[in-house]
């Protein structure tokens, strides 16, 4: 399936400066698969070392972090020439072996010739915990989120559609009608199969829902699985707490996160480290309360008060339970939970986007909204509704309050540009 990384590592390929490339994100996001195919297209040959598959690999990098001895000893393991720009080293799962990622500053310093990339899950985590030395300023660094829903489109076949979308965008002229629909009707789909490449993928093979969500449950349990890695078991008993806390914390009516609502008693003091190891691995979106609109907005961050979406809308269709039926309908539901699937599903975009998550409440607490970015301009609101009805008091507040020059209602409301405010789809949201 086309991602966008594609381009991404290209451009990393041939870059002046180019350093060895550090590949994070969580895992079942399509790293793995990614850079494979990256290597097989653009270069000879691809020595493809694993270190969670092959544990002898790691022991090359104890004797030596010598970039020439390493090649060496990679050449003898697996029988082949590694040649400098023509040969892509891969190191997976470098997060288990903590010299393998020293090695990485080595080879930018003292062997820039050849082209490495290194891909791992939970790096934060487990570097924190094996104490490995990160080599700061001897890499590119690159995340990797799960797909986007113009990904989504490529990968059904409906890559002219999206093509369509990315053209109104730029217009804000109304898609026609037809055409509209179909957009929401696919949109309500990514709701439910979400952007993780293998539901995907058996998504577009079998075009059963049932199928992609038997996937989704063996990725869940997966993240549950993985806490134990590196993690002792009084933290791991609190990060899964927290993790299947989400959907209920999303579901208050205030969905600010509350620490009493995975357990009684519960303080950051207890559970602070847990929300942290979640956002590190990638499993969780951490949305930060700001209470001012001035610029810069990282400065206006209360530290205490956040929301925490998932880092996929679909997984959390499924950890929620939510019935897949009341979501696809065309019908309007009176259910709130639509709301945070929405909310959930822009949070991920502009997450993929390179966004930092903050939304706003007023110093009065009587407005609030969904979420703020800033760009080259200034502040920029965002208000997601998950239908059609737009009523927008607390945008309008915000505006006049900050004199936004630009700012998105989204909602199942077509493209439209009321200045300062400008409507776009919810299946357009990937593109702000």
């Amino acid at each position: 399936m086309k991602r966008k990384i594609d381009d991404i590592l290209l451009r990393w390929k041939v870059a002046e400066g180019r350093m060895p490339l550090l590949l994070d994100g969580a895992r079942q996001v399509g790293k793995t698969y990614a850079v494979n195919a990256f290597g097989k297209n653009a270069y000879d040959d691809v020595v493809y070392a694993n270190f969670e598959m092959d544990a002898a690999l790691a022991g090359y990098f104890e004797t030596s972090l010598d970039p020439a001895r390493i090649v060496a000893y990679l050449e003898g393991h697996f029988g082949r020439v590694i040649v400098p720009g023509r040969t892509l080293l891969f190191f997976d799962e470098i997060q288990t072996a903590g010299r393998a990622l020293e090695s990485l500053k080595y080879f930018s310093e003292l062997a820039p010739e050849h082209h490495v990339v290194a891909a791992g899950s939970l790096l934060g985590v487990a570097i924190r915990q094996n104490g490995a030395s990160y080599p700061v300023g001897k890499i590119d660094e690159l995340r990797m989120h799960p797909m986007d829903f113009e990904e989504f489109l490529w990968a059904i076949g409906e890559a002219g559609l999206a093509g369509i979308v990315r053209t109104h965008f730029q217009s804000f002229d109304p898609m026609p009608d037809p055409l509209h629909r179909r957009l929401l009707e696919l949109y309500r789909t990514y709701l439910v199969v979400g952007g993780m490449p293998g539901v995907v993928a058996e998504f577009v093979r079998s075009h059963s829902l049932l199928a992609a969500s038997e996937i989704q449950e063996r990725i869940l349990n997966d993240y549950t699985a993985d806490t134990g890695k590196y993690a002792t078991p009084i933290e791991t008993v609190k990060i899964r707490a927290c993790f299947r806390s989400i959907p209920v914390q999303l579901a208050k009516e205030n969905a600010k996160f509350q620490y009493k609502v995975v357990q009684r008693g519960g303080t950051a003091t207890i559970f602070g480290s847990a929300i942290d190891w979640l956002e590190q691995a990638g499993i969780a979106l951490k949305c930060q309360r700001i209470d001012s609109g001035l610029l810069p907005i990282s400065s206006r961050v209360d530290l205490a008060s956040f929301k925490l979406y998932m880092n996929d809308v679909g997984l959390l269709t499924k950890l929620a339970n939510m019935p897949q039926s009341m979501i696809l309908s065309p019908l309007p539901f009176d259910n709130d939970y639509l709301g945070r699937l929405t909310e959930n599903m822009v949070a991920q975009m502009l997450a993929r986007s390179g966004r930092k998550l903050y939304y706003w409440t007023s110093g009065t607490g009587d407005g609030e909204l969904d979420f703020v970015i800033q760009d080259d301009i200034g502040t920029v609101p965002i208000e997601v509704k998950k239908g059609v009805h737009t009523r927008s008091v607390s945008l309008n507040r915000f505006i006049r309050d900050y004199a936004c020059i630009t700012s998105y209602r989204v909602s199942q409301k077509n493209f439209g540009n009321d200045d300062p405010i400008r409507s776009i789809p919810l299946y357009a949201v990937h593109l702000i």
